[in-house]
């Protein structure tokens, strides 16, 4: 894995053109307005001067996957660029809530009760709201964290009665080794049915495929960086 400091910068600008004429692409296929598509570029690993160039072709949401990295870099770059978004993508540990509402804007990986409640009494005690996605797994592999499908109603329910949560979406990550579609498919069925709005559903390799059946995030790090 190469070192993240020494990432070529020159080439995330056009990469970033690149992914974003994509994104057009299967906006215009699916007859989606291209506003409809938060493009969330994946910084996790790369450090402070790889993002600066991105940042400054005017890519404003970033996602990271651990709170300890994104507490090491992110702070100065949302003091230097004002309106940046920044999502954890990544697994939390219920340890780690009230750090992740004070840093982040967006949390992606909502996937058990003990979770929920620690969220849930710093959102209470931080005054911040970060929007919260709720993780599905839908191939159900043990490895990988997430609500299973069959239990999700019941989730979503408990997130609203039980913690006083506002879910704003749903998140899943297909199986590597799976065609994508039908695992965005029922994402978007089970988001439809629990009457919410937003999908944070695709990465370099299926972002398209996600845009298609309906992705409003979609989670793009080694198309924009180059690989880790």
């Amino acid at each position: 894995m190469p070192d993240a400091s020494n990432a070529s910068t020159s080439s995330a600008p056009p990469a970033l053109a690149a992914v974003e004429q994509e994104i057009l692409r299967a906006c215009r296929e699916a007859k989606r307005e291209r506003a409809s598509v938060t493009l969330i570029a994946v910084s996790k690993t790369f450090a402070a001067d790889a993002i600066e160039p991105v940042i400054v072709a005017g890519q404003r949401d970033f996602g990271e996957n651990r709170v300890q990295e994104a507490k090491g870099k992110w702070p100065a770059l949302m003091a230097a660029h004002p309106g940046l978004v920044l999502h954890l993508i990544g697994p939390l540990q219920s340890n780690k809530a009230k750090e992740a509402v004070a840093l982040f804007d967006a949390i992606h990986s909502v996937d058990r009760p003990s979770l929920c409640a620690a969220l849930a009494k710093e959102i209470a005690a931080q005054g911040r709201h970060p929007q919260l996605f709720v993780q599905i797994n839908t191939g159900e592999e043990p490895q990988k964290a997430g609500i299973a499908p069959g239990d999700a109603d019941a989730f979503l329910a408990a997130c609203h009665k039980d913690y006083g949560l506002q879910i704003s979406g749903l998140m899943c990550i297909p199986p590597v080794d799976e065609a994508p579609g039908p695992h965005f498919a029922l994402t978007a069925k089970i988001a439809a049915r629990n009457g919410l709005a937003n999908l944070s559903m695709g990465m370099s390799a299926d972002f398209a495929t996600a845009i298609q059946f309906g992705a409003t995030h979609v989670r793009v790090g080694s198309a924009i960086f180059g690989h880790r």
